[in-house]
This record gives structure tokens, C-alpha cells and sequence, in this order.
């Protein structure tokens, strides 16, 4: 689902009707958004494995996903509102992942941190990871996204932001650029 996303927005929520909980079950299959390059994805449910692989521009929010989430992401952000499979953010390169890591193993089991860095999430982000968050529940009446949007204050310090060393390293260049201009 979504390979190649250029544009436009994927909003994929079980039945209505449904007795399940999207957050634990999977509903979008393996593969999701691979290589997508622009537009928005909001997901309520979660995905198998291999989720925003190769993304290098997409937005997406998704309730949980398998193995292998975000591998070698080069740009666009990801959010994912619940568990996470082993591996994420291998040969991840770009782009930004906020992973709300409320069991407190993201970074000792789930995250592959050779590449990254795991930091709380700073200010001059909460406004977007809030505002997609928001969105996800505007677009899928997502009852996990809801709850998590009511306990705010609890749930923002869980919140893991995935930063590449390498997407780092550009951005500091690029601000030594322009303090120097």
C-alpha cells in the first residue's frame, strides 16, 4: 500500500463497526509506503513489517508496526502512536520519527541505533508531532490517537524523536551556512 506515494493523502481505518482494537491488530499489510516521495498517510491500525521504507518524503502516522520500520528513510516524518517490531531506523539516513515508546524499550530493544540518536522530543517540534497526531484522528476517528492527544501531558514525555546523525550533520552545516551569509 502506498509504494511509491507522490502526493495526496491514504487514510486507511477498519469497519466502523469492528470489535477489534486497530492499535493491535494489523490492518495494512507489509511493505507499506515504500519509497513514497510526497503526501500523507494516516493509518489506524498497525502495519505488518517494513513500514516508510526508503520513504524520502511522505508524513504518515500509524499505530503500530512490525520489524524493520523506517529502514533507510531518507526524508519525510513518521509517527508512530504504539508498538514498535525490532530494527527501526536501520540505515536510516534522513527525515524524522517520533515513536511513542510508553513500555520504555524502545532504545534497548526495538530502535537499531547506529545511525540515529534518540532524544526527547524539543520544542520547536511539539506543535508538528501534535498537530499530525491530530490530523491522524480528524482522518480515521482514531480512538488510540484521541486518547492520546486527551493525555497530552503524560504522553508527550514518552515520546522518542529518531534523528539520523547524518540528516543532523546537514542541518548543522546548513545553519553555519546562513549565520554566515
Amino acid at each position: 500500500m502506498g509504494k511509491g506515494l507522490s502526493g495526496g493523502r491514504l487514510i486507511v481505518y477498519p469497519p466502523r463497526t469492528a470489535t477489534f482494537q486497530p492499535e493491535e491488530n494489523i490492518l495494512i499489510g507489509n511493505v507499506v509506503l515504500y519509497g513514497a516521495t510526497s503526501g500523507e498517510a494516516y493509518f489506524n491500525g498497525m502495519d505488518g513489517e517494513h513500514f516508510a521504507v526508503r520513504n524520502s518524503g511522505a508524513r504518515a502516522v500509524v499505530e503500530g508496526l512490525g520489524d524493520h520500520g523506517c529502514e533507510y528513510m531518507t526524508r519525510g516524518v513518521v509517527v508512530v502512536l504504539g508498538k514498535c517490531g525490532r530494527n527501526f531506523a536501520a540505515g536510516m539516513s534522513g527525515g524524522i520519527a517520533y515513536v511513542l515508546d510508553e513500555k520504555g524499550d524502545f532504545a534497548e530493544k526495538r530502535c537499531n541505533t547506529a545511525g540515529v540518536d534518540l532524544e526527547p522530543v524539543p520544542a520547536e517540534d511539539i506543535d508538528l508531532l501534535f498537530a499530525m497526531i491530530n490530523s491522524h484522528v480528524e482522518a480515521t476517528a482514531s480512538v488510540r490517537g484521541k486518547w492520546v492527544m486527551e493525555n497530552w501531558e503524560n504522553m508527550l514525555p514518552k515520546f522518542v524523536k529518531v534523528f539520523p546523525h547524518e540528516y543532523k550533520r546537514v542541518l548543522g552545516i546548513a545553519r553555519q551556512q546562513v549565520a554566515v551569509a
